[in-house]
């Protein structure tokens, strides 16, 4: 790759970093990140991916943006109200940074297509920035069949919650929460309502997951949980454990194949509260 005297400017707050130098800058130009879901927490994972130079970022969604959005997904702005998110969200990218490679995938992620998605250009990377549980399940069984690392999160009212998965190193999301709840089992974003800064706080924070992993640097949220509780300005680290009889990463796993469950909204209850702090 020629780096340029303006990419030299560009990252320069990078290049000063020993944990990162011209080496690293080049890793991430040369790294490709699906973020899948560009709501509230994948607005501000996708902008700041495309801020610190990585070179291919793939947009998953299906959605058109709302004016309810505007509270949360920084993303968009008013003036796209009614247009394509993942359009919305490469335009925004490019705006930050022209040089980054935005591929947009208007389309629900299913199990008919989550494969051709991931391989479409091999990302190293995937972010799990939906709202829903299948999407969460379907997200985790594609990445560990395809051995793909992935950062999970999900937020809701005042809290939120992240998790790395690694192959080879620590659970996947289904060691830990096992299956899907049943429909209507839990309250979605709309019914409960959501702190629009909660999307910025664990959105990042999956960015973040997302460069460490690609410069080699720092730990992982390997084998840990995170929370946040944004009122009582607490962040728990919770020690998660891999589950050897898991059905997908266990060692005799019997989900082997993809599937979709229905639709049902996503929540936070769970393994942080049978779980104990680091």
């Amino acid at each position: 790759m020629n780096f340029t005297n303006e990419m030299m400017e560009r990252y320069s707050r990078h290049i000063i970093l020993k944990e990162v130098g011209v080496k690293g800058q080049i890793k991430l130009l040369n790294a490709k990140v699906l973020v899948v879901g560009t709501g509230g927490l994948g607005s501000p994972a996708a902008m700041y991916l495309g801020a610190a130079g990585v070179g291919t970022i793939g947009l998953v969604d299906f959605d058109q943006v709302d004016l309810s959005n505007l509270q949360r997904q920084i993303i968009h702005q008013t003036k796209d109200v009614g247009k394509p998110k993942v359009q919305s969200g490469k335009e925004t990218i490019h705006a930050i940074n022209p040089d980054v490679n935005v591929v947009t995938y208007n389309e629900w992620i299913r199990a008919d297509n989550i494969l051709d998605i991931i391989k479409d250009r091999d990302y190293d990377f995937i972010l799990d920035c939906t709202d829903n549980f299948p999407s969460k399940f379907l997200i985790n069984d594609a990445c560990v069949i395809t051995k793909k690392p992935f950062s999970h999160a999900g937020i809701i009212r005042f809290q939120g919650q992240t998790m790395t998965y690694v192959p080879g190193q620590g659970p996947c999301y289904r060691c830990v929460f096992q299956n899907p709840p049943s429909p209507d089992a839990v309250p979605t974003c709309r019914q409960a309502g959501v702190l629009g800064v909660m999307g910025g706080v664990i959105g990042t924070l999956q960015a973040s997951e997302a460069l460490k992993y690609i410069l080699g640097v720092g730990g992982l949220l390997t084998g840990a949980l995170l929370t946040y509780d944004a009122l009582r300005m607490e962040f728990r680290k919770i020690k998660l454990g891999k589950v050897e009889n898991c059905a997908v990463c266990g060692k005799h796993p019997t989900i082997t194949r993809l599937t979709d469950y229905g639709q049902a909204p996503c929540d936070l209850k769970g393994a942080a509260e049978r779980q104990k702090p680091c």
